[in-house]
């Protein structure tokens, strides 16, 4: 197995790879010619149908000509129309529509190649690695296939092999899209934010971390850790012994697909529970590790049954006990920085809120908008946009429903989707269309908000506790109902529990931290000249029924236990001025 020049390569380097097919221009013309041969009677396609008047009536078999034009053209342009799947700004809707069901499956190479490619690879021969292998693969994508094994040692593994002369097919690929997006980039109306071989560069950053088994099993190593205290998350074990940049050898997951609602059925799994998990740990993903899985297709994600017996007569947050899901496939990860983090969940606030104002500067902060942007022009668009996504109620809302009409918003507007949120709105929409296929009256914000309201609430961040204070004060006014509306939504989270909240939040009001908002919150009950009684009813009846007299008392002894004589001296001061 002859070694191709450019194997060598670690990592994206556009400049090596443009030296090596300008020297061999035959390689290049050669691809040129198959590509525009497909894509030319592609675009013919859609010309007699304008010219016809058909373009309306065959809209939908053309876009599936080209999924399929681009699963015939191999693995770079497979990637690419799953890239363009998260690209609203650029692809029209029933193109996207059915981008979005593009499938990385192509026939299996043969199985003699894939065993030499492991001694190759590992050093020694297949019988001397593992005591058993499959004879044929278990499952065949775009850039590799994967066996069921076993160690000597007797654990079950998964041998995930690449496919052989990769490196090539990918870079050639790379190569002409780069030089077509230099020559041809400034001629294409496109709304990118960037330069056109920009992208292209970032594309081929990103394809060649995925090509690389030791990176993938490193990232599975960091998502472990991060989910390491949550019961509810499962990640392979990788052997490291038997792996290398082309062989990654990890622990076999023996669960079912979440789309295989038959095994889901026979083993009396309840759907909405995975559903949550799966949510959820997304969501933790986003916007607490800042680390996320950006392909949680159906083939990544596995139900695993329960380790304990399910009671379904008790209460949600306890007949999820002994459930998991497991998480596979961290070749495609990427990193969101704090400050995006938090801003995400100041989006999520706003939009909720319908306080658009706001939303178009988190829009312009996570880089959709551009600085210069005059955000009023934008507003009254967003609101007839989400406002009617959202409905009259949260419930209502849908996240595949708001990328499409920001597909038409985006002609019309400069928006842009940076290159890291093409990755985010693919996993958002992948995750919600896999919970719609479990249960179709699924809606995500129904376990979103929740999440969102609980963050929001037990403010483990000074940073998260300056957003609380922004959600619950309006002008200068405290929003009574917008606390109330907060708790509420909080409470339909599984994971929420209001006595632990309850401690944080008088540790807060008792600390330095918290000396605004004590006093705001006195300025807040005699507001307009009048004691809000009616409000702080009606909160208490909201939480009464979670507030026990034991619990209590632990919560308030908690709260005070670090609160010395001086910290007690020095609030009173500010009690007094008000009374005064």
């Amino acid at each position: 197995m002859k070694q191709h020049k450019l194997e060598q390569l670690s990592k994206y380097d556009q400049q090596a790879i443009s030296q090596y097919y300008r020297r061999r221009p035959w390689q290049s013309i050669g691809r040129s010619l198959e590509v525009l041969w497909c894509f030319v009677g592609f675009i013919l396609a859609l010309w007699w149908d304008k010219w016809t008047n058909r373009s309306s009536e065959q809209k939908l078999k053309r876009a599936a000509q080209l999924r399929q034009l681009l699963t015939s053209l191999g693995p770079t342009y497979i990637k690419v129309g799953q890239a363009l799947s998260t690209r609203p700004d650029l692809v029209r809707k029933d193109f996207l529509d059915e981008l979005v069901k593009l499938q990385d499956q192509l026939p299996a190479f043969p199985t003699t190649v894939a065993m030499r490619r492991i001694e190759l690879e590992l050093g020694q021969a297949v019988g001397e690695l593992y005591r058993e292998i499959s004879p044929e693969p278990v499952a065949a994508a775009s850039l590799g296939q994967v066996y069921k094994g076993r160690l000597h040692s007797g654990e079950e593994v998964a041998i995930k092999v690449q496919r052989p002369n990769l490196i090539p097919i990918l870079t050639l690929d790379l190569y002409l899209m780069r030089w077509g997006a230099r020559w041809f980039g400034r001629w294409l109306p496109l709304n990118l934010g960037h330069e056109l071989t920009e992208i292209v560069d970032e594309f081929g950053t990103k394809l060649f971390e995925e090509i690389d088994y030791l990176n993938e099993g490193r990232n599975a190593e960091k998502f472990a850790n991060n989910f390491r205290d949550n019961p509810l998350v499962k990640v392979p074990a990788i052997y490291w012994r038997y792996c290398s940049k082309r062989v990654l050898t990890l622990e076999w997951i023996n669960g079912f697909k979440l789309t295989d609602t038959d095994q889901l059925t026979k083993h009396k799994l309840d759907t909405d529970t995975l559903i949550w998990i799966g949510v959820t740990t997304g969501l933790q993903q986003l916007l607490e590790h800042g680390f996320f899985h950006a392909d949680p297709h159906p083939g990544n994600l596995f139900a695993l049954s329960p380790q304990c017996p399910v009671d379904r007569e008790r209460e949600p947050v306890k007949w999820q006990e002994g459930y998991q899901m497991a998480y596979i496939d961290f070749g495609m990860m990427d990193q969101l920085e704090e400050e995006t983090k938090e801003t995400l969940v100041d989006a999520v606030v706003h939009l909720i809120d319908k306080d658009y104002v706001e939303l178009a500067s988190d829009f312009v902060k996570l880089g959709f908008l551009t600085p210069d942007i005059d955000i009023y022009e934008i507003v009254p668009a967003l609101e007839a946009v989400l406002g009617d996504a959202i409905g009259e109620s949260v419930k209502d809302f849908n996240f595949k429903t708001i990328t499409d009409r920001f597909s038409e918003l985006m002609y019309d507007y400069p928006f842009r989707v940076p290159a890291k949120f093409a990755l985010i709105i693919r996993s958002l929409v992948t995750q919600e269309g896999l919970a719609l296929s479990v249960n179709a009256n699924f809606k995500i914000v129904e376990v979103a908000y929740p999440y969102v309201a609980r963050r929001l609430l037990t403010g483990e961040s000074p940073k998260l506790r300056r957003r609380l204070l922004e959600v619950l004060f309006k002008d200068g006014k405290f929003r009574w109902d917008r606390l109330e509306n907060t708790i509420a939504i909080a409470r339909n989270d599984y994971g929420f529990d209001l006595m632990p909240t309850a401690q944080l939040g008088l540790q807060y009001l008792l600390s330095d931290e918290g000396k605004f908002i004590r006093r705001q919150l006195l300025l807040a009950l005699t507001e307009d000249d009048r004691l809000h009684t009616e409000e702080v009813q009606r909160i208490w009846d909201l939480i009464k029924v979670d507030l026990e007299p034991t619990r209590l008392l632990d919560v308030a002894w908690g709260a005070l236990t670090d609160f010395s004589r001086e910290r007690a001296a020095a609030l009173l001061p500010s009690v007094v001025a008000f009374k005064g």
